[in-house]
């Protein structure tokens, strides 16, 4: 959930790390601080955001060649500044940085402070910078040993940069759960989070695995060991990422340039997989795991937040062409309750990030059951892809903005694909049907670009409800995880309270909260179950509610019912989530604006769940 980031190398630290940590802001943004490495360890740091950091730094001495920065996403500690990154050891001796939890902290706070430790925070990795420094007196070891005795005490999840006085041309990473990356240039090296603070210097990276420890020494080759002291070859990468695209681009804000990047993202999601002209899909990813796919008596999606709303577009898409029965579990239940899995069982883990710490535990479980897990997600390199047996990258680009938008959309688009090829392969679905699906779906991203022209209108709808209080969104069949998408989205970044519901329950109690002052969006588009939901949006017409309507293009029914609607193109009806869901997010996005809230870090919200 944070941002960490670490320079070693020719150039002076700080403006390497500052700029680092501007791009890695979107992980954690309610502290911040700096630690810079020259005779001896200085620590700057303070509650609030980057911005600030740099304004209480400014006028101090940042020199040095090397360092390291970290943006906070608070877990033990309310955010302040004493509980603000890096940490120093009890003797300042040794300078600590930490993204996860240490689950066994209060174990090792109570041995250390029978110990003689005075810890000044609340912290759980304060611990871990004093069980270092115990470590290294007591037994006499160098800082990187230390920390692998260290690590072999720990539970819990982390990635960690540790600086020490006595070895100053020497950095320390190790991680376990939450995400690494090293970048490699000439004579320098770089650390961080995710591959935003490198791709200005570097495209050459190396992912650390978990239970690794990265010896990263000035002049010297980079050396990587296990907490069990075994030696690994460093595996170098290309990264496959360029600098504009981590921009704004002219943009206001990153969620709204990732909103005008759909039409591209869904594109690059199914470009050399959907093809037109040989009627087929290919998911070359999975190829290896097709017949365990085709064999499968059940697929099970595991996922959390807006890629759990696009799981339930895959399990009605999956159901509906290839006629296999599909779960979709919270990846945060499922790992608790003890889930029956079997070897014939494919598990499906959707993620954007591929660091999200419940699924990734949702995916041992299921491995440890032997079922086949597949993997959809959008980092290169992820830890979810490499824990899954195979998978599929959704392309989307990079999503700085924490409100998932294009990320969405390239799943549902993924899941299309892989519920089109299961239908060919299994003989579900006929020829016809299939070559008229393929011709829809690749005319997607243009019918997107046509929604993105009523962002005017959009933007007038939203100045009327931008100072409600709750509202209700409503949709059936494909478009019920629409509306549940939906306010997700408004909830996130205008903190209005939203709930989204199937359309016609309704009446089993959301109905009672329906007045003068209540907003309802319904997705009532002219496909699937429309005379339904049109009697739904009576209901409430009736009770004086405020209906905001999507429809498709031409529609006078529900014109006449709604005081707005907002028109999309006709498509296929399970195709209608990959249209529906740009205007939910535009009307968010201008809310929040007008609320004047945070749009691309909204309050308590990291874009990288690497904790639980």
């Amino acid at each position: 959930m944070c941002g960490i980031v670490a320079y070693i190398g020719p150039r002076e630290a700080y403006p390497v790390l500052i700029k680092g940590l501007h791009r890695l802001e979107y992980r954690g943004y309610d502290s911040a601080g700096i630690c810079l490495l020259n005779d001896d360890i200085r620590i700057f740091k303070c509650k609030g955001k980057v911005s600030d950091l740099e304004d209480y730094v400014a006028g101090k001495n940042t020199s040095g060649t090397i360092g390291m920065a970290h943006t906070r996403w608070a877990t033990h500690g309310e955010p302040n500044t004493i509980n603000a990154h890096p940490h120093f050891s009890q003797n300042r001796t040794i300078a600590l940085i930490h993204n996860g939890i240490i689950e066994n902290y209060m174990v090792l706070r109570s041995e250390l402070k029978n110990r003689g430790y005075i810890f000044t925070s609340e912290t759980d990795t304060e611990v871990l910078v004093h069980l270092i420094e115990d470590i290294m007196i007591s037994e006499q070891v160098a800082v990187e040993d230390a920390v692998r005795i260290a690590l072999n005490q720990v539970i819990g999840a982390y990635a960690i940069v540790i600086l020490a006085r006595d070895s100053p041309d020497k950095i320390i990473a190790a991680r376990k759960g939450s995400p690494m990356v090293l970048g490699i240039g000439k004579g320098e090296f770089f650390v961080a989070s995710d591959a935003t603070p490198l791709i200005e210097y570097t495209d050459n990276v190396v992912y650390l695995n978990d239970e690794e420890i990265a010896i990263i020494e000035r002049g010297k080759d980079l050396k990587i060991k296990t907490i069990r002291n075994q030696s690994h070859t460093p595996y170098i990468q290309k990264l496959a990422l360029s600098l504009n695209e981590i921009e704004k681009g002219g943009f206001e804000h990153f969620m709204l340039k990732e909103i005008y990047e759909q039409p591209r993202s869904i594109f690059d999601s199914m470009r050399g997989r959907l093809h037109i002209d040989q009627g087929n899909v290919t998911l070359g990813g999975i190829r290896d795991y097709e017949q365990k796919i085709l064999n499968a008596k059940r697929i099970i999606i595991t996922a959390c937040g807006t890629s759990w709303h696009a799981g339930l577009v895959g399990e009605y898409l999956i159901e509906d062409l290839a006629r296999i029965p599909v779960e979709v579990e919270y990846s945060s239940e499922f790992r608790y309750r003890n889930p029956v899995l079997n070897e014939d069982d494919v598990v499906i883990a959707i993620s954007q990030s591929g660091e999200t710490a419940d699924t990734l535990a949702a995916i041992d479980l299921a491995k440890s059951k032997g079922a086949t897990v597949l993997g959809i997600c959008n980092v290169v390199g992820s830890s979810i892809a490499r824990a899954t047996h195979a998978g599929v990258y959704t392309h989307a680009g990079p999503e700085i903005g924490v409100a998932s938008t294009k990320a969405f959309t390239a799943q549902v688009a993924v899941l299309t694909l892989l519920g089109l090829l299961i239908a060919q392969k299994k003989g579900t679905i006929p020829n016809s049907r299939f070559q008229k699906i393929l011709l829809e779906l690749d005319s997607i991203p243009a019918k997107v670009e046509r929604i993105l022209q009523l962002n005017d209108k959009i933007r007038d709808i939203a100045t009327i409800y931008k100072d409600v209080k709750n509202s209700l969104y409503l949709g059936r069949g494909y478009n019920f995880p629409v509306a549940l998408e939906g306010a997700l989205k408004l909830k996130e970044i205008s903190y209005i309270h939203a709930e989204g519901y199937p359309a016609a329950e309704m009446k089993h109690g959301p109905i009672a909260l329906i007045d003068e002052h209540m907003p309802v969006l319904f997705i009532a588009t002219r496909r699937g179950i429309y005379e339904k939901v049109i009697s739904n949006i009576e209901e409430v017409k009736a009770r004086k509610g405020k209906i905001i309507a999507i429809v498709t293009e031409g529609d006078e029914s529900v014109k006449n019912l709604a005081d707005h609607c907002i028109e999309i193109p006709d498509t296929e009806e399970m195709l209608i989530p990959l249209l529906a869901t740009i205007p939910l997010q535009l009307l968010s996005y201008h809310i929040a604006v007008m609320r004047n809230c945070n749009v691309d870090q909204p309050r308590n919200l990291a874009k990288s769940v690497t904790v639980e």
